[in-house]
């Protein structure tokens, strides 16, 4: 359970829904700079459709009708709510402010950080949904060499999760729809496979699978400070910062956990792997790889959202990232790998709720590179949401079919 997220490097030669009606889309922003705010989350009302900003602060979202109200929300920035019979038209242009928090707001159960993480690890059953649930999520991975992308992936998925008082053993993730495309360089030889990639959000839901982080066994190798305090959608926010307090034969996390101040339930985790110690860190990252290939590691970091729904936290975002290099000993050269991987919760389906079959599910141990097929189709996605390529992927995308059409001619 420590190698929660695992690369496999290797050489190479060379889901439905029902037809939406209303599309819109805009940009969040940052009202003091201008600049766009990536992965704030953007929720419409009264269906609760979700989407995730892309890293240039544009979302598109799908529904079946126009939505009354549109809130967006992102860490250290105050929520916006946004009656849409009060806006004209699409594209959006909403803006954030910067959120403040002052101490005498924010209601102090304890000054000991490690006993503020025993309280709301007490609560997460009270917190947490206690009945089945089913999301539609958008998972997407891609791999860049240099500044260059080699591989980029997308599927729509189903993730069926059980009760929180109960472990991650029966949730599971199936791929509804993907594709994938695969640089067809002669030089693009070495590739990136991420073992578990759909099934990631099962496992590094921390709050549910205590034998990720949250138990005594595992915390006690840490040591637990207080930092500022902060905002996520409006509310108040303790922060705990872990740092690893034991030298051990594997490689620990320094991390951030984010507790409501109210609920005291877990809302964020922020985790980035201890890279002080270069063989610890392989171990941990590397499952296999070709010979003749040096791997450096650089950074294995993971965040995990929760949303509170007014009721209860769901998981709402996970991101992973990888860098590394792989230097070829009979080659005088190093090439910076950048792997990055992230699934948003779109939909929470409440009708008619069943698990998903073994069978049918992606196993922690598959990769999504062999799981899904290229692309080439423009309407792919047709009504799903997903989310939106950035500038720089979108320019990826068509440079990579230009050249798979130029291989085939």
């Amino acid at each position: 359970m420590k190698h929660i997220i695992a690369l496999l490097l290797y050489f190479t030669a060379c889901l439905s829904v029902g037809a939406q009606k209303y599309v819109m889309s805009g940009t969040v922003t940052d009202k003091k700079t201008g600049k766009g705010i990536a992965y704030a989350t953007v929720k419409a009302f009264p269906s609760a459709t979700t989407v995730v900003t892309n890293e240039d602060g544009f979302f598109t979202l799908k529904q079946e009708e126009r939505p009354e109200v549109i809130e967006v929300t992102h860490i250290n920035y105050n929520a916006e709510s946004v009656r849409l019979t009060e806006i004209p038209a699409s594209p959006l242009r909403i803006q954030l402010t910067p959120s403040s928090v002052l101490l005498q707001e924010v209601n102090v159960w304890t000054d000991d950080p490690r006993k503020l993480v025993d309280i709301a690890i007490s609560k997460i059953a009270q917190n947490y949904s206690n009945s089945p649930s089913l999301y539609k999520c958008f998972y997407r991975e891609t791999v860049m060499k240099r500044q260059r992308y080699t591989y980029i992936a997308e599927a729509v998925v189903d993730m069926y999760k059980t009760a929180y008082n109960r472990g991650i053993g029966r949730d599971k993730v199936a791929i509804s729809k993907g594709r994938r495309l695969v640089s067809p360089r002669a030089g693009d030889t070495l590739s990136v496979k991420v073992l578990g990639g759909p099934a990631q959000p099962l496992m590094l839901d921390v709050v549910k699978n205590a034998s990720f982080l949250l138990n005594d066994e595992d915390l006690a190798d840490y040591a637990f400070s207080m930092d500022p305090p902060t905002v996520i959608g409006n509310r108040p926010q303790f922060v705990v910062a872990l740092a690893p307090k034991h030298i051990l034969t594997y490689a620990l996390y320094y991390g951030k956990l984010y507790i409501d101040c109210e609920t005291l339930a877990f809302t964020r985790v922020e985790l980035s792997l201890d890279m002080s110690d270069r063989d610890k860190a392989t171990a941990f990252m590397l499952v296999r790889k070709p010979a003749g290939v040096k791997f450096k590691p650089r950074e294995l970091s993971c965040l995990v959202d929760y949303r509170f729904d007014g009721k209860v936290c769901r998981i709402s975002y996970v991101r992973s990232n990888f860098r590394f290099s792989g230097d070829w000993k009979k080659r005088q050269f190093t090439s910076p790998f950048t792997v990055a991987c992230e699934m948003a919760v779109t939909d929470n389906i409440t009708d008619s709720i069943q698990p998903i079959s073994g069978r049918d599910s992606f196993d922690s141990r598959d990769a999504f590179f062999d799981k899904v097929d290229y692309f080439l189709d423009p309407d792919f996605w047709q009504d799903y949401n997903i989310i939106e390529p950035t500038e720089t992927l979108d320019k990826a995308v068509n440079r990579l079919l230009k050249r798979h059409q130029s291989a085939k001619r």
